[in-house]
């Protein structure tokens, strides 16, 4: 049977489907509850909340689902460069997006002194609330919280870009790994080397990592119906983390123009860039991503850049964001999008798969 892995049978799921976690406030309680009760891991992305808004967030899921569901969050939440960067620096910094800003007639920003929560400190509430899956990005946790993890039953899944970074999850004694090639949307989460240097497309990452490693491997990036969880199956994942597809669906908390443009022609084009957040991710091009192609060098480190694009109004996900600044993550197979409901998007694939000979 299709769906009798090694990752159902660790997490307890009927289904090896994962949805994929966002960050940024994209993420809602009804589509992580909804993938869960539909036999599938439905997460979390705890990236932007306090400790105690994480446990304050698990208890409103378990209203609506006893099933498994996972937690992410991000290992590495400010950039090394974040230290040696100056105010001379954010000057030229606010002189590059002084036009855009004059553009929307709003002013610019003083340099943001909060940066928000602290892995260190969000990692806590994981203790707490006790998720059957706790998943993780941009790096490692230290042994301490893998082996509390461990004691408390808790199924820890690192993200891997690379071969590499997938063996050194392994041997950290994680319990399963998400590899995700560059075709997945939002932000690439490599640790090991730069982003840009670690940009191995997902059905050529998914074998090589298979035949490196002993625990459970997820594919991700560009799967977006059957034929992409049949594929990554037979090259050796035990399963398929999928977030536009959930993404696009009414239950996630994109704002409406965001899933409606990823039904649109303009969701083939996609970009890798820093201009969102400081950090290479993939989204739907537009008006920054090309005329500031050529100044990412200027742009500040994260989660500073974030920080300033939010006044631009770029995001968060909100009915008053710029569409012509907005970060609209997509990955790379947003235009094979045809399901507007998670439920259904799962019955679906299911049904499919259930067909395959």
């Amino acid at each position: 049977m299709w769906n009798k892995t090694k990752f159902t049978t660790l997490s307890g799921i009927d289904y090896p489907i994962v949805q994929g976690p966002f960050g940024g406030g994209l993420s809602s309680v009804k589509l992580t509850s909804t993938v869960s009760n539909a036999g599938g891991l439905g997460s979390f992305g705890g990236q932007p909340f306090s400790a105690k808004e994480i446990i304050e967030t698990c208890n409103e899921i378990r209203k609506f689902t006893n099933k498994p569901f996972n937690i992410n969050l991000w290992v590495s939440d400010r950039d090394e460069g974040l230290e040696n960067y100056t105010d001379d620096d954010y000057a030229q910094l606010c002189a590059l997006f002084k036009p855009y800003f004059n553009e929307l007639e709003l002013p610019i920003p003083e340099r943001p002194s909060n940066l928000g929560p602290k892995f260190e400190e969000q990692v806590e509430a994981i203790f707490e609330v006790k998720p059957a899956v706790f998943s993780f990005v941009y790096g490692i946790p230290s042994d301490i919280i893998i082996e509390k993890c461990k004691s408390l039953n808790i199924k820890t899944v690192g993200t891997a870009t690379t071969v590499d970074e997938a063996i050194a999850l392994e041997n950290a004694g994680v319990d399963a790994i998400i590899a995700t090639g560059f075709e997945a949307g939002g932000h690439r989460v490599s640790f090991l080397s730069s982003a840009e240097n670690s940009l191995t497309g997902t059905f050529s990452l998914i074998p090589q990592v298979a035949d490196n490693v002993k625990i459970p491997v997820i594919a991700a990036g560009g799967i977006a119906d059957a034929r992409g969880v049949k594929a990554a199956l037979i090259l050796g994942a035990d399963a398929v983390q999928m977030g536009t597809a959930f993404l696009a669906t009414s239950q996630s908390n994109a704002s409406q123009d965001h899933k409606d443009k990823l039904f649109t022609e303009n969701a083939k084009y996609t970009t890798l860039t820093k201009i969102f957040t400081g950090r290479l991710s993939r989204g739907i091009r537009n008006r920054l991503t090309g005329e500031l192609k050529q100044n990412e060098h200027l742009l500040a480190p994260y989660p500073l850049q974030g920080k300033f694009m939010s006044h631009l109004k770029a995001y968060p996900p909100g009915a008053d964001n710029n569409p012509d600044f907005k970060s609209y993550w997509a990955g790379q197979s947003a235009s094979l999008l045809k399901y507007r409901d998670a439920q259904i998007l799962i019955e679906t694939i299911v049904k499919e798969m259930n067909e395959i000979k």
